[in-house]
């Protein structure tokens, strides 16, 4: 199933994506997907519906985040090969972990905000990894069944602040509407093979990053497994697993966002995102 969510800014209601294109809603079934619903069976109860017998939503209506009420926002760093290299930083002998705030999280196709006093916003198409129940030692042969599905993540990042400011990465990971998620939460029974799909993004309608998730590092399965041995996973947290080459800052010279640059992106079976980038208004 292409799960979503619909409507205004925090009053979105469930939905899916019907094998006809249009999105049907689900608000007669679940109240919301939350960590909530989704510990209580939500997708499993979604399953047994007929999607034609559900009302039909206006074409062009909002799409917001795949999840309302993250708790949990983890990202893994240089998780591709090739994105290692081009950073000029060594392959990980273990996943690099950094949290981003659960309000980065905003609609697939809302507006970004560069954070006051950016130079160096810059851009990550990103596969996310939605919990579905609660993980905690699992092993790498199970992990795959915590999974309530995978989304399009953009880790939206501001450089100075992540690697020239010091400490923690998260300071450049973290602004409000840093985390676009969606527009689909895609069900594991929905994609072949998590670890062979194209990915893009385009910034202003040229192509700037190309990759397939069979470069990561760390694959799916074992970042499930892997960040659950150091905390607990809940329903609805999500995990972003880090992005392939092709980003501003490692551009020759380096390249970053400013107000009134529109990105395009997508993973191939999730869906595409569409945002414009917008400067600080305090």
């Amino acid at each position: 199933m292409k799960l979503l969510r619909f409507g205004a800014a925090g009053s979105e209601k469930p939905g899916l994506l019907a094998k006809d294109g249009t999105i049907r809603d689900l608000s007669g079934v679940v109240s919301d997907i939350t960590p909530e619903t989704l510990k209580n069976g939500a997708i499993d109860a979604i399953a047994k519906v007929d999607p034609a017998s559900l009302p039909v939503v206006p074409a062009g209506t909002r799409l917001g985040p795949v999840v309302n009420g993250t708790r949990n926002f983890i990202a893994v760093g240089l998780n591709y090969v090739d994105h290692a290299h081009e950073t000029n930083m060594p392959i990980p002998a273990e996943p690099i972990l950094f949290n981003k705030a659960p309000n980065c999280i905003v609609g697939p196709n809302d507006n970004v905000t560069i954070p006051k006093g950016s130079e160096k916003t810059d851009w990550e198409v990103e596969l996310a990894i939605v919990i579905g129940k609660t993980a905690s030692y699992v092993s790498e042969a199970d992990a795959i069944n915590y999974v309530a599905g995978y989304a399009v993540c953009h880790d939206v990042s501001e450089r100075a602040f992540q690697t020239e400011r010091g400490g923690q990465w998260m300071k450049g990971k973290g602004s409000p509407t840093f985390g676009p998620l969606g527009p689909y939460l895609v069900t594991p029974d929905e994609v072949a093979d998590i670890q062979n799909l194209d990915m893009y993004l385009d910034l202003n309608g040229q192509r700037v990053q190309t990759g397939n998730t069979k470069t990561m590092i760390f694959g799916v399965a074992h970042l499930v497994s892997y960040i659950s041995q150091f905390l607990q996973l809940d329903p609805g947290d999500v995990i972003t697993t880090g992005t392939p080459p092709g980003v501003g800052m490692g551009m020759k010279p380096p390249r970053f966002l400013k107000a009134g640059d529109k990105v395009r992106l997508g993973i191939q079976g999730l869906g595409d995102q569409e945002q414009e980038f917008v400067a600080y208004k305090g």
